[in-house]
């Protein structure tokens, strides 16, 4: 059976950027997805298009087909009082790499990288970790089959259904506490859940 639309496919993969393994799925835990449904990169499930079981693959995808060129509007400054719960500055959060996810003005989670911390402000970055960045994969279909109607309603891991408020993301822990970030809120405690 050939890689095409609504396919369940299972793929072994290495992806190296700059020179090292960025992310990798083994045989025993393969990546698995709904081909065509929008879940993958779409250069990517173009060059595994067609493919079969145990068939191997390796291509290159530019930083144009992958998670695009590095955007500067996309890197703000914040006031360091965005980081504050009950007036108290949540430090653990500010440290230069960190990655914190923040709501955006559409009520969407992003995550955003904490670059540089001054006296006042914080800046952070909400380019995705991998743009700018050339992606090398390599790999192996490990296998293909037709996905289930529930499949395709409800995804592969239920990624269709509506999702809950709860998020747990090991961040800041402060018992029933908010952090406040920027144009959203990051709600943290109880495993990040708001209910």
């Amino acid at each position: 059976m050939k890689i095409e639309k609504n396919k369940v496919v299972a793929l072994s993969y290495q992806l190296e950027v700059e020179g090292q393994i960025a992310d990798q799925a083994s045989s025993e835990k393969p990546l698995e997805y709904i081909h065509g449904t929008g879940m993958l990169l779409p250069k990517f499930e173009a060059e595994v298009a067609g493919k079969e079981p145990g068939e191997s693959f390796k291509f290159t995808l530019s930083p144009a087909e992958g998670y695009g060129e590095i955007d500067p509007r996309y890197q703000v400054e914040l006031p360091k009082e965005s980081f504050q719960i009950d007036g108290v500055l949540c430090e653990e959060l500010l440290q230069i790499g960190r990655v914190i996810p923040m709501y955006n003005s559409a009520g969407q989670i992003v995550q955003g990288t904490v670059k540089a911390v001054s006296e006042k402000a914080v800046t952070m970055d909400f380019n995705h970790p991998m743009a700018g960045k050339t992606l090398n994969f390599s790999g192996k279909v490990e296998s293909v089959r037709d996905a289930t109607e529930k499949e395709l309603a409800e995804g592969l891991h239920g990624e269709y259904l509506p999702q809950d408020e709860c998020h747990c993301d090991g961040h800041c822990k402060h018992g029933e506490g908010e952090c406040k970030h920027g144009e959203g809120e990051c709600k943290h405690g109880n495993c990040g859940c708001n209910k």
